[in-house]
């Protein structure tokens, strides 16, 4: 499974508030989101099952502030092609706002390979 070394790879850059699909109510700012939307299946003739998995992730970050939310992107993309994940980016970050939580965000593809 990544989705443990997603939480530990970006937990430090947002007080360790990394959660999948949605946080908390009542969670504080900034913090982090992640969810699996989609990958490249490995498939082999003989039906043997690959040693490999790739899933495609978007990384999403809340926060107070626009500059804060794409600094914390940022430094997710750097973070996300290095060891231990060597993550590919699958496009540039986009900027988001909630009306309703009056909070500004930021997203981000990536794709990944991992031990199956």
């Amino acid at each position: 499974m990544i989705e443990p070394t997603l939480v530990a790879t970006f937990g430090p850059l947002v007080g360790g508030r990394v959660f999948a699909d949605f946080a908390p109510a009542g969670t504080p700012l900034p913090f982090a989101t992640y969810q699996q939307v989609g990958g490249r299946p490995v498939s082999f003739l003989e039906g043997a099952p690959a040693s490999k998995k790739h899933a495609r992730f978007q990384i999403n970050v809340w926060s107070t502030s626009r500059q804060e939310a794409m600094t914390i992107i940022r430094l997710i993309e750097d973070l996300a092609v290095q060891v231990p994940l060597l993550g590919e980016i699958e496009g540039g970050a986009v900027a988001l706002y909630d009306e309703a939580a009056d909070r500004r965000g930021a997203m981000q593809d990536f794709s990944f390979w991992f031990d199956a």
